[in-house]
């Protein structure tokens, strides 16, 4: 029987654009992790990663009590779970450690080459195919990287966009599964993994955050900021855009960070990173997804 919370999130997601909630996961998506790096001066990279994914699973935790869904999924779901699961702990820690080392920006142009690969899978038309071409040129002018200044940085860039593919690919998958709010609870439930999983590498650094009430509320935050809410919001857009779509929306990411970056790390682009924000917008401006999924 569907409850009413499953009906409120159906009228919400009928009246809603999917455009809009990934408007809303972008955002969230660099905000979180920009109050991250303002972090970085108390706590270690790896224990904020670790009090961005423990403090998200908490939130779903009591939110979705998820561990009630795993019960009835299959042994080949349970196994996309824990990959899934495996994956964000990754992806997060990767991505701090990019940040913590390179400008937001420059991190969140590379997380996208990943994902252009599986926009250009999808291109069907001639229109797309021009969507596509003018989002990489947008990436590449924002993607200004010198490779002799940061190359740990790079490295860990690069692992992160490998690992941000793989998580829209999981993530589409359990979006498109069951009805209601199946796919947000499996999200939690791969969120309870990758606190398990992050936990024996990253809890030490976070130690110094117990003894600082405003750290740790600061990493709280952060977790919602980051893990939450543009988790939760890519389910609901991944849940109406076909995967190859979703993949080519994400090139607005590198233009969030960029703005993100301005206002809340001062870190001012050039005019080849502007150039670039601008590209990226006529891309996805002009994207039409496909009929079918």
């Amino acid at each position: 029987m569907t409850t009413p919370p499953e009906l409120a999130a159906r009228r919400t997601r009928s009246r809603m654009p999917a455009p809009a909630y990934f408007g809303i996961s972008a955002i969230f998506h660099y905000l979180g992790p920009a109050c991250a790096v303002l972090l970085f001066a108390r706590i270690d990279v790896l224990g904020v990663a670790w009090l961005r994914i423990a403090s998200a699973a908490v939130v779903f935790a009591v939110w979705r009590k998820p561990w009630r869904l795993v019960r009835r999924c299959s042994p080949e779901q349970r196994w996309v779970l824990l990959g899934l699961g495996v994956v964000l702990a990754a992806m997060n820690a990767t991505f701090y450690l990019a940040i913590a080392r390179l400008p937001l920006a420059t991190v969140g142009a590379i997380e996208f080459l990943g994902p252009i690969v599986l926009a250009a899978a999808g291109v069907r038309s001639g229109r797309n195919a021009i969507a596509l071409v003018l989002a990489v040129a947008g990436v590449a002018a924002l993607a200004d990287i010198q490779l002799a200044g940061a190359p740990l940085g790079f490295a860990f860039a690069l692992v992160n966009c490998a690992l941000f593919v793989r998580y829209v690919v999981l993530g589409h998958r359990i979006a498109n599964t069951g009805v209601g709010f199946a796919g947000i609870d499996q999200l939690g439930a791969a969120m309870l993994i990758a606190a398990l999983v992050a936990t024996p590498f990253c809890l030490g650094a976070a130690a110094p955050a117990f003894t600082s009430p405003a750290a740790l509320l600061a990493g709280a935050g952060v977790g919602i900021c980051s893990s939450v809410i543009p988790y939760v919001t890519d389910q609901l857009a991944m849940a109406r855009l076909s995967r190859h779509t979703f993949a080519l929306m994400l090139s607005i990411l590198p233009a969030v960070a960029t703005v993100i970056g301005i206002v809340v790390l001062d870190q001012v682009p050039a005019v080849a990173e502007l150039i670039g924000i601008a590209l990226i917008a006529a891309g996805v401006s002009i994207h039409r997804q496909a009929k079918e999924k």
